[in-house]
């Protein structure tokens, strides 16, 4: 089946969160919290390097919701569901639709870190690519010297299946990093994924 005749959930809840697709008018929001965020953001993320505008922020919004839409990438924003507040950013991306495998990434403003509710969004974007979109494969990676980072698969048992060396450069560009590769599979045979169409 072609994934853009698949009707993906735009809104997820949970206990204490909203995720859901990126909408115009979101970048002012998300733009606020990498300001409040970028001393956390800086050493992990390449985007915040050199803080964006506004402008910037709000096209790069928009252009994640047409990749939903395209089922290029599936970027969930995450707000407080009582208070309407942003809490951060995830989502699948890196998606292989034949393969059934994708990645999750993820950052938080840090106004809100230390609650869990990254956890919170990570643990339901989880259940909802192996259950929901029947993904064979979940994968979380992230640099090995990121311990926050980490820390969320970790709690979510995700298997740590090795730790690539000297895999990427760090994001100023100035050395080698490794990185940690976590993943969740669900046994599925190439016959089970054909007799459902894929």
């Amino acid at each position: 089946m072609n994934p853009i005749l698949m009707d993906i959930e735009t809104n997820i809840e949970t206990d204490r969160l909203l995720l859901r697709i990126p909408l115009p008018g979101d970048g002012k929001v998300v733009n606020n919290a990498i300001k409040n965020s970028v001393n956390e953001l800086r050493p992990w993320l390449r985007f915040v390097q050199e803080i964006p505008s506004p402008e910037e922020t709000e096209v790069n919004t928009r252009e994640a919701h047409a990749k939903f839409l395209s089922r290029e990438n599936l970027r969930y924003l995450i707000f407080l569901k009582d208070t309407n507040e942003f809490v951060g950013s995830t989502g699948f991306h890196n998606i292989d639709w034949k393969v059934r495998k994708l990645e999750i990434g993820y950052w938080i403003n840090t106004s809100y870190s230390g609650r869990g509710y990254m956890t919170e969004a990570v643990d339901a974007l989880t259940e909802f690519a192996l259950v929901g979109l029947q993904f064979a494969r979940v994968e979380i990676r992230c640099e090995s010297r990121n311990y926050r980072s980490r820390s969320i698969p970790e709690k979510l048992d995700f298997d740590l299946e090795g730790i690539l060396r000297n895999e990427d450069l760090s994001v100023d560009g100035k050395h080698l990093t490794n990185t940690c590769v976590y993943a969740k599979v669900t046994p599925q045979s190439i016959d089970e994924l054909v007799s459902k169409g894929y």
